[in-house]
């Protein structure tokens, strides 16, 4: 398209790369004469669908440029010709490439609209609502930011009108969710490894209780940055989930856990491993006693930027049960040279190593996302954490407020040896000493 110096996708070009990210489109073929458009649709099976293919014309529909529920072949010569006279009609500049035919999908079904445009500030922005030719009427739309996942394609679907009518309404069947949200997860991929293009419609989708199909879509590409040599994911606002930092590792009773980023969808797991806190390792981490978290901090905890914001969970999937163990978090400073760690690992799980694992797992990633100092600010009597933070190299000082602050200088600093991590450190603090369960809580 770039080299005929086009910026715009036929018909047919958009859904060869659409189908590439295994999004169910209609078979669509382009036919440059009203016989070659005849032995298509014969090829298709009646009925069928011939629509003006041109650049210039995207609105097909308006233009006149649509001709539906062709039986024959006569039918098909004779749309050919009245959409392409329509056409010229409608736009005489535009440049007429022939006719696209397709299958007629006469089938019970839902209309429904999924688009993307390119923000300056945002980045690609995905459009998801009610589709056909009354979209521009009714308006109904949700956004999202990509990269979506499940979670997000859940709450954008909700957040729509047409929703409810997807649920299923006065006896027509609810639409196949399952298969929609995978489409929308597979749209957002394709914006995620795509920086060049500029504009995404397709309009409609359909879909049924079955199967689903992208009936028409038109795909704007943005020339300057086709042949440049595009930093990956520099065009997003949220970095996409970082699965290389998905690694295993055994605890100290044998059994091993999955240390990976934490995700949206974790939020019931969060709920479960937070019924699993003691009150000493709730004060230790929250400052406070706390019955539970509201689902807006859950939210917050769960759905992180992860180029501003390091949180890795442990999972442990035993019988097909998956549960978090604890997680371990460093907020980035606006400068990303600094941040500040804590972490939780829930006292069933406590005393098997895993908070040590977790905070050295943590600092190794700040380390290779370029973060120069860390820092901790603790409860004076979380001896344990103290421990350590302090084997790990970090500094501890008090502060005015009779809180402590470990601080813990990358750049500088010469981090300790596995074997001298595993010495034991006390440190002169004039509290009791907590129970060894407590050892794995640090506030922050």
């Amino acid at each position: 398209a770039v080299i005929e110096g086009r910026e715009i996708l036929t018909e047919v070009e958009a859904k060869k790369i659409l189908e590439f990210y295994g999004i169910p489109v209609v078979k669509t073929y382009a036919a440059q004469t009203a016989d070659e458009a005849a032995r298509l649709a014969s090829q298709i099976g009646y009925p069928v669908v011939v629509k003006v293919l041109s650049p210039q014309i995207t609105h097909k529909t308006e233009a006149g440029g649509v001709a539906l529920n062709l039986n024959n072949e006569a039918d098909v010569r004779s749309a050919f010709e009245r959409v392409v006279k329509a056409a010229k009609g409608y736009n005489p500049m535009a440049e007429i490439r022939g006719v696209a035919v397709q299958k007629m999908i006469n089938d019970y079904g839902y209309e429904l609209m999924i688009g993307a445009k390119k923000d300056e500030i945002f980045g690609p922005v995905v459009l998801f609502g009610v589709g056909g030719v009354t979209a521009e009427i009714y308006k109904d739309y949700a956004i999202g930011i990509p990269p979506l996942n499940q979670t997000l394609i859940k709450r954008l679907i909700e957040e729509t009108k047409v929703y409810h009518l997807l649920k299923g309404y006065r006896g027509m069947p609810p639409a196949n969710m399952k298969l929609l949200e995978e489409i929308l997860m597979r749209f957002s991929q394709l914006l995620v490894d795509f920086p060049q293009i500029k504009e995404i419609d397709v309009n409609p989708l359909w879909i049924s209780d079955k199967e689903a199909y992208v009936l028409d879509a038109r795909i704007v590409i943005d020339k300057d940055l086709v042949f440049k040599n595009v930093e990956p994911h520099h065009h997003l606002v949220i970095s996409p989930y970082p699965k290389k930092y998905e690694t295993l590792w055994r605890m100290r009773d044998g059994r091993t856990v999955l240390l990976r980023p934490i995700k949206p969808e974790d939020e019931p797991l969060w709920i479960e491993m937070f019924q699993n806190f003691s009150e000493e390792s709730i004060r230790f981490r929250f400052f406070q006693i706390i019955k539970d978290t509201p689902h807006e901090v859950r939210v917050r905890y769960c759905n992180i930027d992860y180029e501003r914001e390091i949180a890795i969970v442990a999972e442990l999937n035993e019988g097909g049960r998956r549960r978090i163990l604890g997680v371990v978090r460093i907020v980035l400073e606006p400068d990303r040279k600094k941040g500040e760690i804590a972490f939780i690992v829930a006292d069933p799980w406590q005393g098997l190593g895993l908070g040590t694992k977790m905070v050295d797992y943590a600092i190794e990633i700040a380390n290779e996302m370029g973060v120069e100092t860390i820092y901790a600010i603790m409860l004076p009597d979380n001896v344990k954490a103290i421990n350590l933070l302090k084997k790990m190299g970090f500094v501890i000082k008090a502060q005015e407020d009779g809180n402590l602050r470990a601080t813990l200088n990358l750049k500088e600093e010469i981090l300790p040896t596995a074997a001298e991590k595993t010495q034991e450190i006390s440190v002169e603090v004039d509290v009791k000493k907590p129970t060894d369960k407590g050892a794995e809580v640090l506030t922050g």
